[in-house]
């Protein structure tokens, strides 16, 4: 899909407005205020204590974001704008930002409402979306867009019959592609649980299927085989417990969904200690597990592999396994464990922390050492291709997404005439 070969209007001007630029000549600028009516003051916060005692769950309940829960009541019953008033969204929006709600539902204060005076409110609602209202953001701790600051931009309108037009059109459009984009989800969601039960199954049954299997004892792998033995992970690796004092080591890393990445030493974002001689040093081959807040995060990827020297938080624990043991493979299993959810059936405390005294005692099946490498490596290879296929579906997305984006903008401000 391409805007290759589609039209122009007869006559641009100069809007005077900096994000416009030129615009058709018989198109008029106008303020949101002017061309819509603000109903933020009908909306009304419910809070999560308030809506759990809520016997009946029938209306949709809005936020920033849209639906964030069911409430048995609804105070609007037509069609609205929504746009998000608050939260990291407005810089990164990863969701829509402005977006249509109808039918009977209910609206809590982070989101602003609005409804056209005139015109087309899928016009209007393209139109929202594509505006960047990043200088108009305000807070930096908890990002807001105030109602002045939405009023008071100015937006370019055609006439009613070509918003009608337009509307039309990118409703068609974007439906065609949403629907590759949704395809394509379901292609990357799919390659993705083939990857995981690919791991799980050469990790828990090894390459050679016909192997005499028994049963291992752990309720989460079942059966695994004869020749296997199981440990305590006490038995096979140890914590890791090397301080970065002296600053020695200044090559600082992060676990971020499963991975082990690099960050800047001098500019990291985020809760940073009083001193990085806190830290542990961490080398290739070094497991780091995040094993903290179990209890309120169960989407997480909490198992890292560690792939160069470095230093990184001492609240995550750090295993080093013995030489008998591959660590590839040692990662596999724990990664599987994490899969399983193996994590959150132990641990304790207020944020539900696991240490090394209570990880210590989780079994750990073993094969020998050979069987170890062969099924690394073995898996290296396969979940390599995966994620190649994986990381090529995703681009695809990600192009679309933005043609998407470009279509949109490029039609509602006049880019190009579909009218």
């Amino acid at each position: 899909m391409s805007n290759a070969g589609l039209e122009r209007y007869d006559d641009y001007i100069d809007s005077g407005v900096e994000w416009i630029g030129k615009m058709p000549a018989h198109w008029e600028v106008k303020r949101v205020k002017d061309e819509l009516s603000s109903l933020d003051y009908k909306r009304i916060p419910l809070s999560a204590e308030v809506r759990g005692k809520m016997t009946e769950q029938s209306y949709d309940y809005y936020g920033a974001s849209g639906v964030i829960d069911k409430v048995e009541d609804y105070i609007f019953n037509e069609s609205t704008i929504l746009i998000g008033e608050d939260g990291a969204n407005l810089y990164s929006r990863s969701s829509p930002l402005a977006f249509i709600a109808t039918g009977k539902y209910w609206v809590n204060n982070h989101a602003h409402i609005l409804k056209p005076k005139r015109g087309n409110i899928h016009f209007f609602c393209y139109l929202l979306e594509a505006f960047d209202y990043t200088t108009l953001i305000s807070g930096s701790a908890q990002p807001k867009l105030t109602a002045g600051q939405l009023n008071r931009i100015l937006l370019m309108v055609p006439t009613p019959l070509e918003q009608v037009i337009i509307a039309n059109y990118l409703d068609t459009k974007t439906t065609q592609i949403d629907r590759q984009i949704d395809l394509l989800s379901k292609k990357s969601t799919q390659y993705n649980k083939l990857k995981q039960s690919l791991i799980n199954e050469t990790v828990t049954r090894g390459l050679d299927k016909t192997v005499a299997m028994k049963d291992s004892g752990i309720e989460w792998i079942g059966e695994m085989p004869a020749h296997w033995g199981v440990y305590r992970i006490a038995d096979i690796a140890v914590q890791n417990k090397v301080k970065n004092q002296g600053l020695t080591e200044k090559n600082l890393l992060s676990l971020s969904y499963g991975r082990i990445i690099r960050k800047d030493f001098n500019t990291s974002f985020g809760l940073l200690p009083e001193s990085f001689e806190t830290y542990q040093v961490v080398s290739a081959g070094t497991l780091i597990l995040r094993l903290t807040d179990l209890q309120n995060d169960k989407k997480s990827l909490r198992v890292g592999f560690v792939r160069e020297q470095g230093i990184i938080t001492s609240a995550y624990l750090g295993l080093r396994f013995q030489q008998s043991i591959d660590s590839f493979f040692a990662y596999y299993v724990l990664h599987v464990y994490d899969l399983c959810k193996v994590f959150y059936w132990f641990g304790g405390g207020l944020r539900s922390t696991m240490r090394f005294d209570d990880i210590k005692v989780i079994p750990f099946i073993l094969p020998p050492l050979h069987e170890q490498q062969a099924i690394a490596a073995y898996l290296d290879e396969k979940t390599a291709h995966i994620d190649r296929i994986v990381t090529s579906i995703n681009t695809q997305i990600s192009k679309l997404k933005e043609l998407r984006k470009t279509l949109i903008n490029d039609v509602v401000t006049g880019k190009i005439r579909v009218a």
